[in-house]
């Protein structure tokens, strides 16, 4: 009998401290948390002006494709009214360097940062990176502030606590708490993602804003949500070790210096990977290898598998990129590469991406923005520098290109895809907004025949007119 009650006795002892040791990790409150790190938090408004020409003749419009329509078009006087908008960010260096996203002042002719919901500093940028979106400014001002400290993201689970403290639809300091959902996720926004997927809510605003462990260390940068409405329990944050390799360099050279190797590659599918006797998918599959490029100079061929770079296995495609982005430039590194069913390896020395024609021919697919035509079912996107060079055009050349033609549009049996809409209703087409306006003045009048003046794929100079619905 003592022995039993010995037995039970230790049982519930042993439950009493699991129990207390996991009651530990489930914080009671998170107000003294939120209450010290509030003040390195920081709210970001941005001004840029916009100049648009007013119709000098209000209440009047001239019939589509009058020549004095464009006649008095540049009479109109210019008028200026300040786009604005909001963000949010934090506090790293008491001197007043402040970080947050390059989406959050790309553009802006003023920044305006409020520390404690009421001091207001102006800032400028010292350095911003588009690729991984993320801006470093400084506070203008002589005043010591209270900066927070970046934590090792590589050592947050799935499951942790974090909270989330930002500039929601303008309303300030706010503070909202969840756990980290997932790691890793790829959402098609930047070139380098690894993002951390967090349940704590963010909303429009929160772009640039911390996202902290329990311990008060930044973690993630909130930078992406999932869903236009608001908040759905799905938000995105860069890892504050990838993020601070970024904002080092921003910091000492007002640029990024990334590794480059010279190679455009693909995910090695199951199927490849049974070809290649590789076992399983992994790794990175080079599509193509650049012309004297870092691996081109090496030896490095189309149809090799990238298996481990620098010492680091390469598992899936997507890792490939950011792994060599992080690593130095001028670097000599190993590449282990799986060629004709055996491995080999290649020393290469990393050049720099952002000095690469790559580089510079990916920058402008990245800046390309696709637009719907809605009156006419298409999808078009701006006519390029590299589209009039590639395609021998006049260098005057102003357009727009299709990209997609809907099934039920108008133009199917009469255009193809890489079409250049030159002109409409007898007038240049500059840009999407010309398109539309045209579009919108046709579809009013009663004859609702629009006539176009393309350039078709083979660069010939055709008349298209077409009947809208």
């Amino acid at each position: 009998m003592k022995k039993l009650r010995l037995t039970i006795l230790v049982f519930l002892i042993s439950f009493s401290f699991l129990e207390k040791s996991n009651s530990q990790t489930i914080p009671g409150s998170f107000a003294d948390l939120a209450e010290k790190l509030m003040p390195s938090v920081v709210n970001i408004s941005t001004t840029q002006t916009v100049v648009t020409k007013n119709n000098p003749f209000p209440g009047f419009e001239f019939p589509p494709g009058s020549p004095f329509e464009d006649m008095f078009k540049e009479f109109g006087t210019p008028q200026e009214r300040q786009s604005s908008a909001l963000g949010s960010g934090f506090i790293i260096d008491e001197n007043g360097i402040v970080i947050t996203n390059n989406h959050v002042i790309q553009g802006a002719d003023d920044i305006v940062v409020r520390v404690d919901d009421d001091k207001e500093f102006k800032a400028k940028v010292i350095g911003a990176d588009p690729l991984s979106d993320i801006a470093v400014l400084q506070l203008e001002s002589k005043e010591k502030f209270k900066p927070v400290k970046f934590g090792d993201s590589d050592e947050a689970r799935i499951g942790d606590w974090v909270i989330a403290i930002g500039n929601p639809f303008g309303l300030g300091g706010t503070v909202t708490s969840g756990i980290i959902s997932a790691r890793n996720r790829s959402i098609g926004l930047t070139r380098y993602e690894d993002y951390i997927q967090t349940d704590a809510s963010i909303n429009q605003g929160n772009s640039g804003g911390p996202l902290f462990n329990m311990n008060g260390d930044v973690i993630g940068i909130n930078t992406a949500i999932l869903g236009r409405s608001g908040s759905i329990g799905i938000g995105f944050a860069i890892p504050s070790n990838s993020a601070k390799q970024v904002i080092d360099q921003l910091i000492k050279f007002g640029e990024t210096k990334r590794g480059w190797l010279g190679v455009r590659i693909q995910d090695v599918t199951k199927e490849i990977a049974d070809v290649e006797n590789l076992g399983e998918p992994r790794g990175a599959l080079v599509a193509s290898v650049a012309e004297n490029s870092p691996s081109d100079k090496a030896g490095v061929k189309a149809g090799d598998i990238i298996i481990e770079f620098n010492g680091e296995k390469i598992n899936e495609m997507k890792e490939l990129p950011i792994i060599v982005a992080r690593t130095e430039v001028g670097k000599k590194v190993k590449v282990k590469i799986w060629r004709n069913k055996k491995e080999i390896i290649k020393d290469i020395t990393l050049g720099r991406l952002e000095t690469s024609e790559d580089f510079k021919v990916a920058e402008e697919k990245v800046n390309i923005k696709e637009n719907q035509i809605d009156g006419l079912k298409i999808t078009v996107r701006d006519l390029s520098k590299e589209d009039i060079k590639s395609r021998n055009l006049p260098n005057q050349t102003t357009g727009l290109v299709i990209t997609n033609i809907n099934k039920d549009s108008p133009l199917l049996n009469s255009i193809e895809i890489d079409s250049i809409i030159l002109e409409a209703q007898k007038k240049k087409i500059k840009s999407v907004d010309d398109l539309n306006k045209v579009v919108k003045d046709v579809l009013k009048s009663n004859q609702k025949t629009i006539l176009l003046v393309i350039y078709n794929s083979q660069n010939q100079r055709r008349y298209i007119g077409v009947k809208l619905d």
